[in-house]
């Protein structure tokens, strides 16, 4: 009995779903369906099947080797279902977009091994697989399969898929909308495969790319001195649709998604595709009466002709049609904006009041303005500011209390307020509290006695009218009166200053450096890609950045108060001379002190703002110790304060217990300072104390005697001491002074020489030779750590 159509369809259905559930089953499934799913089955089979095909060979899931395998399989059902007359047009989608999938399988399959052998061949020839198991004739099919290495005579083959590709191009420009889409999309394969692609590996054509690059020239079906033209006039069919009239929006959104793949791998060719695309003006319409669905086609191809030409941008952006694309966007940004954007604008002021009419309305209409009401006047008694200012009517609003509202709600509120205010009825509302304000100020009318209210004066003139015109002509005319305004002024000069007091001077100072302070902590470290470093000619604080700010603060510190140390030029005031030091040496120790705090805080990450200001104060010192050398008028200058040692030992005390054994800072520090002495050392050494900072100490003096020559004898020194005074640290040294100073070891591996027969002692062996004797510093550091030993002994057992 033969099942219905539904029944049918839902059996295929099933089918479906088994191979979306295992992709290895697609060659059984497809083998089975194409008996059904034919040129003379119903209509909603054929569309099942045709939909079905597509779906298949678009699959990623689908292997290769398989996919190649069915496609050799689908031709003719491809075939007969396009000859069909009349068929629906749905089918002719699906089977167009599964013929687009599969140009490349047939393609491949008349120029590369089959992808069949190499499955069977490994099989065939695996170490686990005897061929004496197989028969001879398998045994032949399967060695020709692995030898054979092209498909030049299976004209049927190609026959078939030519017969497809003539009837898909014939419906190209003739067929529903959706039929052409498919269409171009079968184009771009065609053009794809039939234009020269780029070779990989010319020994491995089968993991090359598909094109005909890898076609033999004398090849018999698909020789490429054909199939390149084919391919040419192709391409110009397809960019022939930006020169037409735009009739169709979607075909051309179609073409430009298809040639953005061609223009991605076939570079040969990328040069005549762009060049059309530039030519293409997507706002042509924009012309015409725009209509609702013309607005959202040209907007279609728009947004879709400059997402192509940006990914290509970005692709080569050094190509030779960086500079037109570039060029091009930038005029479709800006048609763009004139067209699409005006609707979207705000609209503008009105050109007539909002609460009335203009005069030429007015007069011809006969309207009159509504006029604005007075505000009620103030009530008797005292009048509170609230009041002064009340112009509303309304009790709500004027019981509103204004101060609920925070400052910055007030900040976004009256801006916008201002900017959209009537001035008219700005200037009406300001006269009315000005009235107020006068009636208020107004002293009150005094009153009068009984005897003035019955007083009244004569008004009949003294003299007659002649005797006042007289006088008037005789007055000089207006125009000679200077008004007061008129009168010109002296010139005016601001007083001078109070002189600022020490106070002030200190208050004004700790203002700044905080601001200073304040900047460094906002401002980060600028990335290490874009720093650039001009060199030795480079102005210090050039830039708005953390390292400026550095610089200002260490020169705040350093250089501020060089001038005002003595200045007895032009004061000779002993008290004022004494009081500009002072204020300048406590404003630059208060900004030390305050850096100083700020190194510490965090003195890992601000290893570099500490460098910057022990170099400033280096420098300082010694420019202020030249200065103090010279002679001024004869009179030798005081000698300053140095600053330098005592800030480093500072920063020094500071950082040194928060070290830790792999910690590199304390080496960099010591490698960038400008000057390093005895003082610093003896807090290297003093790490030793503890154990597990013993490494720290050794490595940091062993760094100063490679890199700092300078400071190399007492680097070596400390060493040294350490070799002697410290057990923990005698194993790491003993190694660095054997190159160094390998006298102390040889004096202590010396053994100690034999008494004298006579019990006398040779006088030359009294005393070590001054090789093997240890540096005075060593021997100071010694005595000293025995007295601290001694003393400790006497402590405990007290």
């Amino acid at each position: 009995m033969a099942l219905s159509v539904p029944d049918q369809l839902a059996q295929l259905e099933a089918a479906r779903q088994i191979v979306l559930a295992d992709a290895g089953l697609y060659p059984q499934i497809v083998q089975g369906i194409l008996p059904i799913v034919g040129a003379n089955a119903r209509l909603e089979l054929r569309r099942w099947g045709a939909e079905f095909l597509a779906e298949t060979f678009a699959s990623p899931t689908f292997k290769l080797y398989q996919k190649e395998i069915s496609a050799l399989g689908v031709l003719q059902i491809l075939k007969d279902l396009l000859e069909k007359p009349g068929e629906d047009a749905t089918v002719v989608k699906s089977v167009v977009q599964t013929a687009a999938s599969i140009y490349s399988l047939v393609f491949r399959y008349m120029y590369v091994q089959s992808l069949i052998a190499p499955t069977v061949g490994r099989h065939w020839c695996g170490p686990y697989v005897n061929p004496w198991d197989f028969g001879v004739e398998e045994n032949i099919v399967l060695l020709f399969s692995v030898l054979s290495i092209a498909n030049p005579h299976d004209v049927p083959v190609w026959n078939q898929m030519a017969t497809i590709k003539s009837n898909i191009l014939k419906r190209w420009d003739t067929a529903a909308t959706g039929v052409r889409i498919c269409c171009i999309k079968f184009v771009q394969k065609v053009v794809q495969m039939q234009t020269p692609g780029v070779i990989a590996d010319p020994r491995r054509p089968d993991q090359n790319e598909v094109s005909i690059a890898l076609v033999p020239r004398d090849h018999p079906l698909i020789p490429p001195p054909r199939l390149e033209p084919e391919a040419s006039g192709l391409l110009d069919r397809l960019l022939n649709v930006f020169n037409e009239d735009i009739s169709d929006a979607v075909l051309i959104n179609a073409t430009l998604n298809c040639l953005g793949t061609i223009l991605r791998t076939r570079q040969s060719i990328a040069n005549k595709i762009i060049s059309a695309i530039l030519n293409f003006n997507p706002m042509k319409k924009a012309n015409s009466p725009m209509t609702p669905k013309a607005r959202v086609q040209v907007n279609s191809m728009e947004r879709t002709t400059r997402a192509l030409l940006m990914n290509d941008l970005r692709r080569n952006e050094n190509g030779p049609f960086a500079d037109r694309i570039k060029a091009y966007v930038d005029r479709l940004a800006r048609l763009r904006l004139d067209v699409f954007d005006e609707g979207s604008r705000k609209r503008g002021l009105p050109n007539e009041p909002t609460d009335g009419l203009d005069n030429n309305k007015r007069r011809r209409l006969g309207a009159e303005l509504p006029e604005r009401p007075d505000p009620e006047p103030l009530p008797p008694g005292p009048v509170s500011l609230g009041q002064l200012f009340t112009l509303t009517k309304d009790p709500a609003l004027a019981m509103f209390d204004v101060t609920s509202l925070t400052l910055d709600i007030m900040v976004r509120i009256i801006p916008p307020v201002l900017v959209r205010i009537d001035q008219q009825a700005l200037d009406q509302a300001l006269n009315h509290v000005r009235a107020r304000y006068l009636s208020l100020t107004k002293p009150p009318p005094q009153a009068l006695g009984d005897d003035e209210e019955d007083y009244e004066p004569d008004f009949e003139p003294s003299e007659d009218r002649e005797h006042i015109i007289n006088k008037a002509d005789a007055l000089p005319p207006e125009d000679s009166l200077q008004s007061p305004s008129e009168v010109a002024l002296g010139p005016f000069k601001l007083p001078q200053p109070p002189r600022l007091t020490v106070d002030d001077t200190m208050q004004i100072g700790k203002g700044t450096i905080s601001r200073v302070f304040g900047m460094m902590n906002v401002l980060g470290e600028a990335p290490l890609a874009k720093k650039q470093r001009p060199g030795l000619n480079r102005l210090a604080g050039s830039n708005y950045d953390k390292e400026a700010w550095t610089t200002v603060i260490t020169r705040l510190a350093t250089r501020a108060s060089a001038g005002l140390d003595y200045d007895s030029s032009e004061d000779d005031d002993s008290k004022v001379i004494v009081e500009k030091q002072v204020a300048g040496s406590s404003l630059s120790d208060g900004i030390r002190e305050t850096l100083w705090k700020f190194i510490i805080e965090d003195f890992r990450s601000r290893i570099p703002v500490a460098i910057a200001w022990l170099n400033e104060e280096w420098y300082n010192d010694r420019i202020q110790k030249q200065t103090s050398e010279q002679q001024n008028d004869g009179v030798a200058l005081p000698k300053p304060r140095q600053h330098y040692e005592q800030w480093m030992l500072k920063v020094l005390d500071g950082i040194v217990p928060y070290l830790d054994a792999k910690d590199k800072h304390l080496i960099r520090f010591l490698s960038e300072i400008p000057e390093v002495n005895a003082k610093v050392l003896g807090r290297v050494k003093g790490l030793a104390r503890d154990p597990e900072r013993v490494q720290l100490a050794v490595n940091a003096l062993l760094y100063l005697i490679l890199m700092k020559p300078p400071a190399r004898d007492i680097a070596v020194d400390a060493l040294e001491d350490l070799w002697r005074n410290y057990d923990d640290a005698k194993a790491l040294t003993t190694k660095h002074l054997a190159r160094w100073r390998p006298q102390v070891l040889d004096s202590e591996s010396k053994p100690s020489p034999a008494p004298a027969p006579n019990g006398v002692q040779h006088p030359e062996d009294s005393n070590p030779t001054p090789s093997s004797a240890p540096s005075p510093a060593v021997k100071i550091e010694g005595e000293q750590m025995k007295k601290n030993h001694v003393g400790q002994a006497v402590a405990a057992a007290g």
